[in-house]
C-alpha cells in the first residue's frame, strides 16, 4: 500500500455510491438481527436500569425528609422517624447497588453473545467470498472488520441501554422531583438547560465529524501495519524499511492529529457543561439560601434540591458520550453490514448434480473470461478436450492466461462465457464440497498452517489415518526429511511454515494433494521452490500420482513439462499450439523456441 487510495481499497467499494440512508437502514437491520435473540435479556437490563434510577432519585428525598422531619423528632426524644430515614436510605442504596450489579452482568453477557454471533457470521461470510474479493481488498481492512469494529459495537451493546434508558429517565425523575419540591428551583434549572442543550448539540455534530476522521486514520494505520509485516521478506530484501517507516510515521501522525482534534472537542464540551452545572447549583443555593433565611424553604429541601440539581446535568454528559459511542457503533455497523452485503461471486447451485463415475475428463466449450464486467477479456475463446488421465502442461509467457485457466478449473472464478465440464457435468452445477474433493490445486505459495506436519498433510483428507498420511509423504519423497526433524511428523511447522525451507514446504503441500486423491490435480508453478536435486527426487512420486488421473501443470521449467502427455501453448488468452512435447519441438513453433532456450541453458 503506497497511498490513501490503496489503504481505502475495501471501504471504497461499490457500496460507497449508496445513499447514506440506505447504508443506515441496512446497518440498523443488521443490528436488529443480532439483538433479536437476546431481546429478553436486554429487556431485563432495561427494567433493572429503571430500578437503579428510581433508587437513585429517591435518595435526596429521603435525606430531605430525614433532616426536616426526623431530626426535629429526634431532638424531641422520638428516634423512630430518624431511624426510618436511615433505614430507607440504606435500603435504597442496597437496591441501587444490587440492580446495578445484575444489569451490568446481564448486559455484558448479552453483548458478548451478540458479538460471538457477529464474529462467527463475519468469519464464515468472509471465507465464502470469492478469490476476487480477497485479491482486491486490503487485508488490513478485512482484519479491522473482524477486530476493531465489533469492539465499537460492544460498547454500545454493553453500556448503550444505560444511556438510552437510564440517562433520560434520571433526568425525568429528577426534574419531576424538583418540580414537586419547589417549582421556582425547577424554573431556574430549566432556564439553564437551554445553553446546555445547545452545547450538547454542537458537541454531537463536531464529535461525529472528528470521530469518523479518527476511525478512517486508524483503519489506514492498521492496514499499513498488517500489509508491511505480511510482506516483511520483500521489505527487507528490497531495503524498504526507511520508506515504510516514513509512510507509517505520516499515517501515525494523521491519526494522532485526528485524535487530538477529537479530544479538543471533548475538552471544550465537558468543562463547559460542568461549568453550567456548577452555575446552576450556585444559583439554586443562593436563591434557596435566601428563602431558607426568610423561612420560605426548609433546610432539608434545599439540600435535596442542590443534590438533584447536580445530578440533573450528569445524564447530559452521559448522553453526549452515548452519542459518541452510538456514532462509533453506527460507523462500524455500516462497514460490517457492507462486508456482509458482499455477494459471493461463486454461487452454489440450487440443485447440485452429483459427479458420475470417472477419472477427471475436462471439456472447455467456448470458454471466455474477464475479471470484471467492464474489464478486458483475459482468456478465450478456448475449446479444448482433455481426456481423463491425461497430463497436460500449460506453457507461455507471464500473463498469457495459464493461471487463469487453472483458477477457472478450480472454480475460484466462474467463466464469463461458455462452460467447463468435469466428467460431463458443468462445474457450476457441482456442490462446492464435491468439487473441492475432485479438483485440488498446489500453488507456488505452498501455504502451511500452524500445527504439526501431519496436521498439514491431513488437510488433504481430514479422516485419513496416520499410516495413510505417512504413505502420502513417502510417495512424493518427503518422508526422509520429515523423519529427520526433531519430532518427525509431529514437528510444529510454526507460523506460515517458517520452520521449514521453501522446498520442504512445497513437498508437504504435495503430500497434502496426494492424500486428497483428486480426479484433477493442478500444479501451478508448484516446483518453482524446489532446487534441481529436490525436483528430481519428487519426479518418481509425481509420475506415480499423475499416471492415473487428469493433471494440469503450469511450469516454466521444461524438465517438468517434457514429462507431460500433451502441451498447450497459451498466448494472449488463446491456445496457439497443441500437441505432445515431441510434436511441438519438431513443429518449430513457440514451444520449440522455449525448448531450444532451455537446452542452451543446460
Amino acid at each position: 500500500m503506497t497511498d490513501a487510495t490503496a489503504a481505502d481499497a475495501f471501504d471504497a467499494d461499490r457500496f460507497d455510491g449508496e445513499d447514506p440512508r440506505t447504508r443506515r437502514r441496512r446497518s440498523l437491520r443488521l443490528l436488529g438481527e443480532l439483538v433479536r435473540p437476546e431481546r429478553g435479556r436486554f429487556a431485563l437490563v432495561a427494567v433493572l436500569i429503571v430500578l437503579v434510577q428510581l433508587a437513585t432519585v429517591v435518595g435526596p428525598a429521603i435525606v430531605a425528609w430525614g433532616i426536616d422531619t426526623g431530626i426535629p423528632a429526634l431532638a424531641a426524644g422520638d428516634a423512630a422517624l430518624a431511624t426510618a430515614a436511615g433505614v430507607a436510605y440504606l435500603a435504597a442504596a442496597l437496591v441501587r447497588g444490587g440492580a446495578t450489579y445484575w444489569y451490568l452482568r446481564a448486559s455484558t453477557a448479552a453483548g458478548q453473545r451478540v458479538l460471538y454471533d457477529l464474529r462467527r457470521r463475519l468469519f464464515a461470510h468472509t471465507q465464502r467470498l470469492g478469490l476476487g474479493f480477497h485479491e482486491r481488498s486490503a487485508s488490513g481492512r478485512v482484519i479491522s472488520r473482524q477486530t476493531n469494529d465489533p469492539e465499537s459495537i460492544r460498547e454500545l451493546l454493553e453500556f448503550g441501554l444505560e444511556g438510552l434508558v437510564g440517562a433520560p429517565l434520571l433526568m425525568l425523575f429528577t426534574a419531576v422531583s424538583i418540580l414537586l419540591m419547589d417549582w421556582r428551583t425547577g424554573l431556574i434549572m430549566l432556564v439553564m438547560l437551554v445553553p446546555a442543550a445547545l452545547l450538547t448539540r454542537w458537541f454531537q455534530r463536531r464529535s461525529e465529524i472528528e470521530y469518523r476522521a479518527m476511525r478512517t486514520h486508524s483503519a489506514r494505520l492498521t492496514a499499513d501495519f498488517v500489509e508491511t509485516f505480511t510482506g516483511i521478506r520483500a521489505v527487507q530484501a528490497f531495503r524498504r524499511e526507511r520508506a515504510n517507516r516514513e509512510r507509517y510515521t505520516a499515517l501515525a501522525d494523521d491519526y494522532r492529529a485526528a485524535t487530538l482534534r477529537s479530544i479538543r472537542v471533548f475538552g471544550i464540551y465537558q468543562p463547559s457543561l460542568r461549568l453550567l452545572g456548577s452555575l446552576t447549583v450556585a444559583l439554586v443555593l443562593l436563591v434557596g439560601g435566601l428563602r431558607v433565611v426568610s423561612g420560605d424553604l426548609e433546610v432539608g429541601v434545599l439540600l435535596a434540591l442542590v443534590l438533584y440539581t447536580r445530578r440533573f446535568f450528569q445524564p447530559i454528559d452521559s448522553l453526549a458520550m452515548l452519542a459518541n459511542a452510538l456514532q462509533a457503533a453506527i460507523t462500524a455497523l455500516e462497514k460490517i453490514s457492507a462486508l456482509l452485503a458482499e455477494e459471493p461471486e461463486i454461487v452454489a447451485p440450487e440443485q447440485p448434480i452429483a459427479l458420475p463415475p470417472g477419472r477427471g475428463g475436462l471439456e472447455f466449450d467456448d470458454v471466455a473470461f474477464a475479471y470484471s464486467d467492464d474489464g478486458p477479456r483475459v482468456l478465450g475463446p478456448v475449446d479444448v478436450r482433455i481426456p481423463e488421465g491425461q497430463t497436460v502442461a500449460l506453457v507461455g509467457r507471464t500473463g498469457a492466461g495459464k493461471s487463469t485457466v487453472a483458477k477457472l478449473v478450480a472454480r475460484f472464478y466462474d467463466v464469463s462465457a461458455g462452460r467447463i465440464r468435469l466428467d460431463g457435468v458443468d462445474l457450476r452445477d457441482l456442490d462446492a464440497d464435491e468439487l473441492r474433493r475432485a479438483v485440488v490445486m498446489v500453488t507456488q505459495e505452498s501455504y502451511l498452517f500452524s500445527g504439526s506436519i501431519a496436521d498439514n498433510i491431513a488437510i488433504g483428507r481430514p479422516d485419513a489415518s496416520r499410516a495413510e498420511i505417512e504413505e502420502a509423504a513417502r510417495a512424493i519423497g518427503a518422508d526422509a526429511f520429515i523423519r529427520a526433524l526433531p519430532e518427525g511428523y509431529d514437528t510444529d511447522v510454526h507460523s506460515r511454515g517458517g520452520r521449514l525451507s521453501a522446498g520442504q514446504r512445497q513437498l508437504v503441500s504435495f503430500a497434502r494433494a496426494f492424500l486428497a486423491d483428486p480426479r484433477v490435480l493442478i500444479l501451478d508453478e508448484a516446483t518453482s521452490s524446489l532446487d534441481l536435486p529436490s525436483e528430481r527426487a519428487v519426479q518418481d512420486g509425481l509420475e506415480r500420482l499423475l499416471g492415473d488421473r487428469t493433471a494440469l501443470i503450469i511450469a516454466h521449467r521444461l524438465a517438468t513439462v517434457m514429462h507431460a502427455d500433451r502441451v498447450l501453448v497459451v498466448d494472449d488468452g488463446r491456445i496457439v499450439e497443441d500437441g505432445t512435447p515431441a510434436e511441438l519441438v519438431a513443429a518449430g513453433g513457440r514451444f520449440a523456441e522455449l525448448h531450444r532456450a532451455w537446452r542452451d541453458s543446460l
